[in-house]
């Protein structure tokens, strides 16, 4: 009998393998592919979709006066689908109740790249004579931060300018020019503290 006993086990492998229902334990490989570093940072951005948060002018270059650095001002997510987020980017102007709310910043997710444009609006909604202007995100950037390329302004300058935008979700939202490798122009709004009453629509964004 004990020679029976140390058979069975056996003899149930070899017809397991005769019928092919023995399976290996083979672990399961993770099926979905990472993101790429453009993806994870639109669905960063995209996290915030439906809020707006307050924020400020840290660097503006000497003789520079679009802003003073005493507006406030406020970028919301409002506009969110899968492959495109609008930030309307709303201006309080100095000394006065009213509020410029005439940029929106688009962003639309390419399969190997990011698009960035802005849209310029009058207060009655129609284009601005300057509008849609922008450009793509060079190089992979990182989840973080990403670096977008104003061909025409680098080929008439000679060296590289464009927007850097950079991410901390919860944290920070950074958007401003660069000229080489250095800012030129940059604001700054703080994501720890989302706005409890949102702004209308920016122009033309009804």
């Amino acid at each position: 009998m004990q020679i029976i006993r140390r058979l069975l086990p056996i003899t149930s492998l070899l017809a397991a393998v005769y019928t092919g229902t023995l399976t290996a334990a083979v672990p399961v490989a993770a099926t979905a592919q990472a993101p790429s570093p453009h993806q994870a940072f639109f669905k960063q951005l995209a996290s915030h979709c439906g809020q707006a948060f307050a924020g400020s002018l840290t660097l503006e270059p000497p003789g520079d006066d679009m802003l003073t650095g005493t507006e406030q001002l406020i970028v919301h997510v409002r506009h969110c689908t899968a492959t495109q987020l609008k930030l309307a980017f709303h201006i309080e102007l100095e000394q006065s109740q009213d509020w410029d709310r005439s940029r929106t910043w688009i962003f639309t997710l390419h399969d190997e790249q990011l698009e960035l444009r802005h849209d310029h609006r009058k207060a009655d909604g129609l284009p601005d004579s300057t509008t849609m202007y922008g450009g793509f995100s060079v190089g992979p950037g990182t989840a973080t931060s990403q670096l977008f390329q104003s061909t025409e302004r680098t080929e008439q300058s000679g060296y590289f300018r464009g927007w850097r935008v950079e991410v901390e979700p919860g944290v920070r939202y950074t958007y401003g020019t660069v000229r080489r490798d250095n800012w030129s122009w940059r604001i700054d709004f703080d994501l720890s503290q989302p706005l409890a009453e949102l702004p209308p629509a920016a122009w033309g964004q009804q």
